[in-house]
């Protein structure tokens, strides 16, 4: 079974009526809250703006979301859960390297179908929360939310390595290449209105970073379109990009949920 048939649709196909309910709540919330905050500015919108608006109340928002910022990130426990779980435990005999970007590639789709699913152009979504991230408020808050992506990725290499990530610098280093890598294809993908899927420019980013960031890449040509001239003569070659994940679908584990 591939990567893409095991994505977890957000309507699974045995949910019950009670969860479909449940998840059909929590993308109005998330849907109004994205057009509050584009319209007023994130500082300007509160949780009572929200509920409002969302016919619910502010306790079911909170049943939902612990805070106004996780409206922005999609902060779901289940979904950060099931990556973690993925990073000790899938593609046994691969690399570090190798499982993140097939998890991270995997979890990249996850999140343009969740944006596509509030309805509209998911790049549009993208580009909202992107220009909503300027707010100072907001920067503190997500700076704190990417600091636990980290540590969650981090920890969860470690344990695949077998090793104390207090002695050895090389999880959290991978950890938050990882997470830096997520964060600029996220903005790249929403600066250019989504013309190319997310998940190809995640995937295309992970080979340039196995290929120790080339300045001559597949990543670079999926962004621009038409190939770049060949660099002067001289300039040492950074040699054709060799796919580090080699049919790494048919090896994924199956876990229930998805962050």
């Amino acid at each position: 079974m591939t990567l893409a048939s095991e994505t977890t649709s957000l309507f699974p196909p045995h949910a019950s009526l009670r969860e479909r309910k449940k998840l059909a709540t929590r993308r109005g919330i998330r849907r109004v809250a994205l057009e509050l905050i584009a319209a007023r500015g994130f500082s300007h919108v509160t949780v009572e703006d929200i509920a409002v608006a969302a016919d619910v109340s502010p306790r079911t928002f909170f049943n939902y979301f612990p805070s106004k910022e996780a409206v922005l990130f999609g902060a779901d426990p289940g979904r950060a859960e099931e990556v973690r779980v993925r990073l000790v435990h899938d593609l046994p005999g691969h690399s570090a390297l190798e499982v993140l970007r097939a998890v991270l590639t995997d979890r990249a789709r996850q999140l343009a179908a969740e944006l596509a699913e509030l309805g509209g152009d998911p790049a549009r979504w993208a580009a909202q929360m992107k220009a909503a991230h300027a707010d100072p408020q907001l920067r503190a808050a997500q700076a704190s939310h990417m600091a636990q992506v980290e540590s969650s990725f981090a920890s969860a290499l470690a344990e695949r390595l077998g090793t104390d990530p207090d002695r050895d610098p090389y999880p959290m280093l991978l950890a938050s290449t990882a997470t830096a890598v997520l964060r600029a294809t996220m903005s790249f993908w929403a600066g250019a209105g989504g013309t190319v899927p997310l998940e190809q420019l995640v995937d295309a980013a992970f080979q340039a970073l196995a290929d120790g960031f080339p300045e001559n890449g597949a990543l670079r040509d999926l962004a621009t379109g038409p190939p770049r001239a060949a660099p002067p003569a001289g300039t040492p070659s950074a040699g054709e990009p060799q796919p580090v994940a080699q049919n790494f679908e048919t090896e994924r584990t199956t876990t229930d949920e998805h962050v």
